[in-house]
């Protein structure tokens, strides 16, 4: 029986961490305040919270990694090892690192703190990944763009060395991240954990014309086209619709059909992108790689539904990004700009129990006849909804959204914690 690879799930909040734990991951990763990527959306810029996120994982034999992965200019530099040493005393099980100067200081002030390449260090092939495993590093997160041949490749060329891969989440226009538009249009610098998504911002192409005077004004013309220079025959339209125009916008990785695969190669750990998520996102998430995991280490053949089930949350579309060859169009979506789900909706989640009946906390709508589905670390629970209260015990046929609490009927599961309710959506 093959070794089951590590489930590795994001954790930007508490929450979300503890949901991870509880669907099945079997570590987080966290940002180190100011020294990582995602610095704006970080619940654990408190001391005191990344502290207990720490005690909290490893009282549940789980791990915590702490992403310390941004480029640093001298100023941050100059403050770096005084700024970690309390985060080490911490005790995270391993910092994820690109910088190669920050990588050198931590190795010699902490030599025994396991340090994982970033995927920002763009390791694409095995030479890369021996140098690093020369330099004391115990794990090596693999860039996106590779192929699962490749994968593979460095496996059996580095068998010695911790192999890490994304399968799920996100994907940037730019080489694993490193882009310049947010930097560019204002101020604020991927690189130093400061992303506003600038590739995702709402665009309206219209084209101009230079007037006498040296002004840029629009034109009135029906369609914009994109063409390559050596296939004019394959024009690309670029489409507006009610969110905007949208050029640079990848489609979402989801690889969890090449789950079986990357427990063949033995790849190490799994890993799903989403530190700026929500605690739903990381719940069925977790939820479906794990049983994909355990499905793929058992020997038991993949079921297509964990491909459906991964519709249930807000996504752009998706793509297996670079692990098989496809046709430049699946990779980028132009039609569509906007999030979307097209088969569940998260519409709240457990806020008590009170006898017969549960409390849920309303995220969204939902009311009495619809198909409800309740998602539990213990399994799921498909059903109609026929009965609805208020907190206070009356009847009611509406839960109108956020906000608002109601009852619905205790369903026959014995574990109700970290439960979590959706809603069918209609075809």
């Amino acid at each position: 029986m093959p070794n089951a690879p590590e489930l590795l799930a994001p954790a930007g909040t508490l929450k979300a961490m503890r949901y991870a734990f509880a669907y099945g991951a079997d570590a987080v990763y966290a940002g180190q305040p100011r020294y990582s990527l995602r610095v704006r959306e970080n619940d654990f810029h408190d001391p005191e919270v990344l502290a207990a996120g720490i005690q909290e994982a490893h009282a549940q034999g789980k791990k915590f990694y702490l992403a310390s992965n941004i480029a640093a200019h001298n100023s941050k530099v100059a403050t770096y090892l005084r700024d970690l040493e309390p985060v080490v005393a911490m005790g995270p099980d391993a910092l994820i690192m690109s910088d190669p100067g920050l990588i050198m200081l931590v190795r010699e002030r902490w030599p025994e703190l396991p340090v994982h390449l970033s995927v920002q260090a763009n390791a694409v092939n095995w030479a890369t990944v021996k140098f690093w495993q020369q330099l004391g590093l115990e794990r090596i997160i693999l860039s996106r763009e590779l192929s699962l041949e490749e994968v593979e490749e460095i496996r059996q060329r580095c068998p010695d060395v911790g192999l890490e891969v994304f399968v799920h989440g996100a994907l940037c226009i730019a080489y694993s991240g490193r882009c310049l538009l947010s930097g560019y249009f204002n101020h604020r610098d991927a690189n130093q954990g400061a992303c506003t998504n600038a590739c995702r911002w709402q665009y309206d192409v219209k084209p101009a014309v230079e007037t006498a005077e040296g002004n840029i004004e629009p034109v009135a013309q029906p369609v914009q086209i994109i063409t390559q220079h050596d296939k004019p025959e394959e024009p690309m339209a670029i489409e507006e619709d009610e969110h905007g125009t949208y050029i640079m916008n990848s489609k979402d990785l989801r690889a969890v059909q090449h789950v079986e695969r990357f427990v063949q190669i033995g790849v190490d750990s799994l890993k799903i992108e989403g530190r700026t998520k929500s605690h739903f996102y990381v719940a069925r998430t977790v939820q479906v790689y794990r049983q994909a995991i355990d499905d793929a280490v058992a020997g038991r053949p993949f079921n297509l539904g964990l491909m459906d089930d991964l519709e249930s949350l807000a996504n752009r579309g998706y793509t297996e990004g670079f692990y098989r060859r496809h046709p430049p169009g699946v990779y980028q979506n132009y039609e569509q700009g906007a999030s979307r789900m097209s088969r569940h909706q998260f519409v709240g989640e457990l806020a008590g129990e009170n006898g017969d009946w549960i409390e849920i906390e309303v995220k969204n709508r939902f009311a009495i006849g619809d198909q409800l589905e309740l998602m539990t670390p213990q399994g799921n629970h498909s059903f109609v909804l026929e009965a609805l209260q208020d907190r206070n015990g009356n009847a009611v046929e509406v839960a109108p959204g956020n906000g608002h609490r109601v009852r619905i009927p205790r369903p026959p599961l014995a574990d109700l914690r970290y439960a979590l309710l959706m809603r069918w959506l209609a075809a």
